[in-house]
C-alpha cells in the first residue's frame, strides 16, 4: 500500500517526504484555506518535492467549470491529479477530463454504490472517507474493503485511496482491507513512527557502547571504524534485539 500525505502545509511534506515513504499528497480547499498561502504555488511547490501524484480539487459545483479548473490545475504540474466531489457534476467532469488523458480522484466517497460510479466515470482514485464514516455509526474500514473487494471481482482498475485517517490503527487496517493508497495525516504520521520500546531500545545499546568505548552516548567512539548509530557493531554482553 502506497502512502500519500494529506496536507497543503509544505514544510510537512518535506519533512515526511525525506523519510522515503511518501508516494505522492492530497490537498483541499480547506487545507488551501488554512495554509493561507496562493493554491498554484503550493501546488506547484509541493510537486516540484514529491514526485507522486499530488491531488488538487476544483471548486466548481456545476461540470463545465469543473471541466474548466480541472484544465488549468493540471497545466500546473505534470504530477496533478484533479480531485472532484462525487456528484452527478462530478462525474460528467471526470468522464470528460480521463478521456482527456486528465487523472482524476473522485472524493467524498462514503458507499460501494458511489465506488461503482466513479470507476465507470473512469476515476483514477476513489477515496472513501473511513473516519467520516465511523463518526456517523457505520464501519468505515468495511466500506474499504468492499469497494477494493467489488473493484477485483469487476477487474476495475480504479485505486482504492483510504482518507480521512485518524489514527495509526486506521492505516493498518486500510492495509489489511486491500487499501491501494492511505492518505494520511502529519499528526498520524509522527503517531506511526513512535514507540516506546524503540526509544528504550536506542537507549540501552547507546549506553552499552558508551561504556565498552568510554564515550559518552552522544559521540559514541569510532572505534573499528563503526558508527553504532548506523548499525555497528556492540559490545559483548550488550543489549540483544
Amino acid at each position: 500500500m502506497e502512502f500519500f500525505i494529506d496536507t497543503a502545509v509544505v514544510d510537512e511534506v518535506r519533512e515526511i517526504n525525506a523519510w522515503g515513504v511518501l508516494s505522492g499528497v492530497t490537498t483541499n480547499p480547506s487545507l488551501v484555506a488554512s495554509s493561507g498561502r496562493d493554491f498554484k504555488e503550493v501546488i506547484q511547490e509541493i510537486a516540484a518535492l514529491v514526485g507522486g501524484a499530488i491531488s488538487a480539487e476544483v471548486t466548481a459545483l456545476d461540470a463545465e467549470g469543473m471541466i474548466r479548473e480541472g484544465r488549468e490545475v493540471a497545466s500546473w504540474s505534470e504530477h496533478v491529479v484533479v480531485k472532484l466531489p462525487l456528484t452527478p457534476a462530478g462525474l460528467q467532469a471526470c468522464r470528460t477530463l480521463t478521456s482527456q488523458g486528465i487523472r482524476t480522484n473522485v472524493t467524498l466517497c462514503f458507499s460501494v454504490p458511489q465506488a461503482l460510479l466513479a470507476a465507470r466515470a473512469g476515476a483514477t482514485y476513489i477515496s472513501p472517507f473511513a473516519g467520516r464514516v465511523d463518526d456517523i455509526g457505520w464501519d468505515g474500514i468495511e466500506l474499504v474493503r468492499q469497494i477494493k473487494e467489488a473493484y477485483v471481482m469487476g477487474d476495475i482498475p480504479t485505486k482504492v485511496l483510504a482518507a480521512s485517517i485518524r489514527h495509526p490503527q486506521h492505516v493498518v487496517q486500510s492495509a489489511l482491507a486491500g487499501a491501494d493508497v492511505a492518505t494520511i495525516p502529519y499528526k498520524v504520521f509522527t503517531a506511526m513512527i513512535k514507540h516506546p520500546l524503540t526509544q528504550a531500545g536506542l537507549d540501552a545499546f547507546l549506553g552499552d557502547w558508551a561504556k565498552r568505548a568510554g564515550a559518552s552516548p552522544e559521540t559514541p567512539s569510532s572505534e573499528a571504524g563503526t558508527n553504532p548509530q548506523a548499525g555497528g557493531v556492540t559490545a559483548q554482553g550488550g543489549q540483544k534485539k
